[in-house]
């Protein structure tokens, strides 16, 4: 129990965030507990003079239960509709990978920036946001500095479409279905993914949780190859020869493993229907997921300090911006071509 004794402070305070969070969300669906959640996490972390007792606990939430939340989503999901999703989405999500890049390449050369931070902020914007950084930052040999002004401007991204992606799918007239598709392809990471689609549910009365879940996870997956790529790139660079043991060691560090968790309860659930076990029996479990969400996005509000995004530097912002509404748009498109809108 040593992990408990180390985290449960950072625990316990998103826990007491996300209680008024949840409750607010009841009482106020068109905002959602989600939204509440990052916006009082960040209200309460300007005025925590030092979060050094709480940190871990806080790193705990954001990372951990937030995984813990999304294999609970597992639980009720039938695992046809899972593969069916992934594949209907895997056009939009490789377009929207390609056209993050892109744009970053492009950005890299116009804006002379450093190629670091244009690697991380293209790869962390197009894939999985703070765990594709992470992934990718020892790959590139970035420094601390390069990786934490990378994972600012995605965090400052990422609250920004919680707070307005519900809103705008709702003015664009997206489907549950579509909104679903657009919020798991075009928000960063996985935690503002479900933050949107629960603030959308909140509003609807709808289900797009469940498709954006399995869009974000199905996307994840290109960390791998990306990461790999990259490796390659690397070594090809400094003229080293490729090491074997040392590309497996990488494999098993970068792979989203939850990712396997969540496949194993959809086919839990899969076989428990098929023999006649009613599905409502994991609606606690499903109930149990939204409210872990709700505590990681406290996390996110905890560790989301806007003077710090602002001193950041105007270019990886920039960079986000560019990236980040590029693949909005190629999102939507993307769904206009294919018919799910």
């Amino acid at each position: 129990m040593s992990w408990l004794k180390t985290n449960w402070m950072g625990i316990a305070l998103c826990l007491i965030i996300a209680i008024p969070a949840w409750y607010l969300g009841r009482l106020f669906p068109l905002i959602g507990g989600p939204v509440f959640s990052i916006l009082i996490g960040m209200l309460v972390t300007t005025f925590l003079k030092s979060k050094e007792k709480v940190q871990h606990g806080i790193a705990f939430t954001s990372k951990k239960v937030l995984q813990y939340a999304v294999i609970l989503l597992g639980f009720g999901m039938n695992l046809s509709v899972i593969i069916t999703i992934g594949l209907q989405s895997l056009p939009i999500i490789l377009t929207t990978i390609l056209t993050s890049l892109l744009i970053a390449y492009v950005l890299f050369k116009a804006m002379k920036m450093p190629s670091n931070i244009s690697v991380l902020v293209g790869v962390g914007s197009s894939i999985c946001g703070g765990s594709a950084i992470a992934a990718t930052a020892p790959v590139i040999n970035a420094s601390d500095k390069e990786i934490a002004q990378s994972i600012s401007v995605i965090f400052l991204f990422n609250v920004i479409a919680a707070l307005v992606f519900p809103t705008l799918g709702g003015l664009l007239g997206l489907s549950n279905y579509g909104f679903g598709v657009f919020a798991g392809t075009a928000v960063n990471d996985t935690s503002s993914v479900t933050a949107a689609a629960a603030a959308w549910d909140a509003i609807h009365g709808s289900n797009a949780l469940d498709t954006a879940t399995v869009v974000k996870l199905t996307r994840t997956l290109a960390i791998i190859p990306i990461t790999l790529t990259l490796s390659l790139y690397q070594i090809k660079k400094n003229r080293a020869k490729s090491n074997t043991l040392n590309t497996r060691v990488r494999i098993t560090k970068i792979f989203p493993f939850f990712i396997l968790y969540f496949v194993a309860a959809s086919v839990l659930t899969t076989i428990c229907v098929s023999v006649g076990i009613p599905i409502e029996l994991f609606t606690p479990l499903k109930d149990l997921s939204k409210f872990f969400i709700i505590m990681a996005m406290a996390a996110i509000g905890l560790n989301t300090n806007a003077v710090k995004l602002i001193k950041s530097g105007g270019k990886p912002i920039f960079a986000g911006l560019c990236c980040w509404i590029s693949i909005a748009v190629v999102s939507l498109l993307m769904q206009q071509v294919l018919g799910i809108w």
